[in-house]
């Protein structure tokens, strides 16, 4: 599509809310959502339409280069939302709260989700669990901060778990999964995050729910998709789960656009003379 086209298609795109996805799952438009840290990807992101933008907790991994989301702090997610508030323009902005920042108690956890989303101008809050969230997402919703749902597998939890392995593959946890999910659409929920349960699961689920579902290794039949954006971008060479589908290789690419820039600085064909001054 030609530049004017875009600018077309972005003037005429109303800003996504909350409501706006559970209409979407009502009419049986799939929902799309991508993760963003920084300005630019954001900005990207929202003209090209997607429906909602994740400020991600998964920064710990592949902005920070940590192991586990675990290390991320309630200020460097706001800072990180706050630069993407910037860019966004329609798409529905979503913060994860990071670990330890809405586990000790309920006023603890309105608090940090408070700032949250008065420091960033975010339009809701992610948070991990099921049942044992549950006042907090009743508490949240009282005084109106829309709370989306994660169930499955919740990278929070990873010390407990002890592996990234699919949940929900044992007919115990997959009623947990279901009964959560339904606990979490009674407290308030507008959505839920399902990460890595069996696509057989997450149809179950979704077909259970009034409230959106975003699958991210979860099957088709979720309402909606998420993925990382760095994986989905090629951007990430050490990690490949197979739910990641790499629309492009921008690690390769970036090497080696590097190297050509090395080799003609190096053999000073950089800058020429039309790029100087």
């Amino acid at each position: 599509m030609a530049e004017g086209g875009i600018a077309k298609v972005q003037k005429e795109r109303k800003k996504i809310t909350t409501k706006t996805l559970v209409t979407m799952k009502q009419r049986g438009e799939k929902i799309t959502a991508l993760t963003a840290y920084d300005y630019l990807m954001a900005r990207y992101l929202d003209e090209a339409g997607i429906d909602f933008i994740l400020v991600g907790d998964s920064l710990g991994n592949v902005i920070q280069g940590n192991a586990t989301t675990l290390t991320v702090t309630l200020d460097e997610i706001i800072y990180h939302a706050k630069i993407v508030k910037k860019a966004v323009k329609t798409a529905l902005l979503v913060v994860d709260l990071p670990f330890m920042s809405y586990h000790v108690d309920l006023r603890e956890s309105v608090r940090n989700c408070g700032r949250v989303m008065k420091e960033t101008g975010a339009d809701a809050v992610k948070l991990e669990g099921g049942e044992r969230i549950a006042e907090v997402v009743k508490h949240l919703v009282k005084v109106g901060i829309p709370v989306m749902g994660h169930l499955g597998l919740t990278p929070q939890s990873i010390n407990i778990f002890g592996t990234y392995v699919t949940r929900g593959t044992d007919p115990k946890e997959a009623r947990m999964i279901q009964r959560d999910a339904r606990i979490l659409q009674d407290a308030g929920c507008f959505g839920v995050v399902l990460e890595k349960i069996p696509a057989s699961l997450a149809k179950k689920v979704t077909n259970s729910l009034k409230i959106p579902t975003i699958g991210i290794g979860a099957g088709v039949n979720c309402d909606g998709q998420i993925l990382v954006t760095h994986d989905m971008l090629g951007m990430t060479e050490m990690f490949h789960p197979r739910f990641v589908r790499k629309y492009l290789n921008i690690a390769e690419q970036s090497k080696n656009a590097f190297r050509n820039y090395i080799k003609d600085v190096k053999h000073k064909k950089f800058p020429d003379r039309k790029e100087s001054y």
